[in-house]
């Protein structure tokens, strides 16, 4: 009998076309060797190993949690960086922060435990695992980078054997 290996999920709120498309073509321009890898979005709940009962009780929590949250608008505006404490360079969340906030708490109070490394902020990764060449110009080029958007759903995506992020459900966002 083989035991079922663990699955890699994650939670995030993606970046919708022509955005997301545009942010994931930035974040390969800079050199980052995960930029076809992980679709642009604001993460949610990051990178967790989950069984297969934890996998389906955690499904049942998003549904209960997108039922319970309304759809928001979000306004991405300049960059940001976590140097030197990680080198990342990101666009900034400027509203939408505190929806974001409620949804990652709400999101990991249920049955998936998973500590995090850095205090929850909100943010548009474009620039990890380069150069501080490329992170210094992944700064300055989409400093003045602004678009906004309505946010109605959350994606539950899991990291395939190919390490590749793929969005597997939609939660839409029907408020309570």
């Amino acid at each position: 009998m083989s035991v079922a290996r663990p699955t890699t999920i994650g939670v995030s709120i993606p970046i919708p076309a022509p955005h997301g498309d545009y942010l994931q073509d930035r974040r390969a321009d800079f050199g980052d060797p995960q930029a076809r890898q992980i679709p642009a979005h604001i993460t949610l709940l990051p990178p967790t190993e989950v069984d297969e009962e934890a996998y389906a009780a955690f499904r049942t929590h998003c549904a209960e949690v997108a039922g319970a949250h309304d759809p928001f608008d979000v306004v991405l505006r300049g960059t940001g960086t976590f140097r030197p404490l990680s080198d990342v360079v990101f666009i900034q969340v400027a509203q939408g922060v505190s929806n974001c906030e409620s949804l990652e708490v709400s999101l990991r109070s249920g049955p998936v435990s998973r500590d995090l490394d850095f205090y929850y902020h909100p943010h548009v990764t474009v620039a990890h695992n380069v150069t501080a060449a490329s992170l210094d110009r992944a700064f300055a080029e989409l400093a003045d980078y602004s678009v906004s958007f309505e946010v109605d759903a959350f994606h539950l995506y899991e990291q395939g054997t190919d390490e590749v992020w793929r969005p597997v459900h939609t939660f839409e966002l029907t408020g309570g």
